[in-house]
């Protein structure tokens, strides 16, 4: 679908109707998808004490948050929140593990419960977000039976400098091309709401149309006390909304999943995010608390659509 770049930054900066634009992508994302909705969650297997300063991150050991901070959970805790989410009917389930990139003998741990958890729970699809691997991590995963890693750029390029200075946009680039090089699946997305121009979501938008990862993790900006971006307010929950038609729009064919600060920023519309959206993140998240799962699961009932929770 063709759109002038003028009428999208119209778009994102409110000038232009996004309920119009709904409707324009929820046929686009339906052509696709037709009306099943994908679930997904997340465990946080390690916590805090990360040396990076990504402004909008509780983890940040130089911020002053209270998030937990723990080392990696055990593989008793670990397979219990994987067998969780596999009898509410989740159909994905993500380690994420905090830091730039897990120790080896952390890495090791984890190999192990991806080859137990795909032994016990094979219909469950398993993905993991641990930072910055190399070639050879990404394919110790994919050999113990990871389903799909994430990696997100977080940002624009032009508008990553603001956020972050301890990691490089392009790593995270080479991080996110290395796993499509082996032949995992691909979830790379980012965060919108940070103080970003209409145009730089553009540039995004482009960036992740020429990656094409298989999924993209949508996140909204919810304010952390102790960040950097404490007092942010960027967004409303029609300019988020017009985000998630932006990028249905770059990547018609793509899974766009709606993930943290939906509830705190779509408020009384976060319904309507499923008609560009095909997937979402449900519980909680990282370090802050979702919607408990029959919420989610009659939110998409009402909307027409069906998903796999129970």
């Amino acid at each position: 679908m063709f759109i002038e770049k003028k009428t999208i930054i119209e778009l994102i900066e409110g000038k232009v109707d996004v309920f119009s634009a709904l409707f324009e992508a929820k046929k686009l994302k339906e052509k696709y998808f037709g009306n099943q909705v994908e679930t997904c969650a997340i465990v946080n297997a390690k916590s805090g004490r990360c040396p990076s300063d990504c402004k909008f991150c509780a983890q940040a050991k130089d911020y002053r948050t209270g998030a937990p901070e723990y080392p990696l959970l055990s593989e008793k805790e670990l397979l219990s929140a994987i067998e969780n989410a596999a009898y509410s009917g989740i159909d994905r389930f993500s380690l994420v593990t905090s830091g730039i990139k897990p120790s080896p003998k952390d890495l090791k741990k984890i190999l192990a419960v991806i080859e137990k958890a795909r032994e016990k729970f094979p219909k469950l699809k398993l993905c993991a977000s641990l930072g910055q691997l190399g070639i050879d991590e990404l394919k110790a995963l994919k050999e113990a039976g990871l389903s799909r890693y994430h990696h997100n750029l977080e940002t624009a390029e032009s508008f990553y400098p603001e956020i972050c200075t301890k990691q490089d946009w392009r790593e995270r680039l080479r991080t996110a091309a290395r796993v499509k090089e082996i032949g995992l699946s691909l979830c790379c997305g980012g965060i919108f709401g940070l103080g970003e121009k209409a145009t730089q979501v553009i540039e995004f938008a482009e960036t992740l149309k020429k990656l094409a990862p298989d999924s993209i993790p949508v996140n909204f900006l919810h304010p952390i006390c102790g960040t950097p971006l404490e007092k942010a307010s960027f967004l409303t929950p029609q300019k988020a909304l017009a985000v998630l038609v932006v990028l249905r729009f770059f990547l018609p064919d793509k899974e766009i999943r709606v993930c943290g600060g939906r509830e705190y920023n779509l408020r009384d519309l976060q319904a309507l995010c499923l008609f560009p959206a095909n997937a979402l993140m449900v519980g909680n998240y990282l370090t802050t608390h979702g919607r408990n799962l029959e919420t989610d699961k009659i939110m998409i009932e009402d909307l027409g659509y069906r998903s796999n929770l129970r």
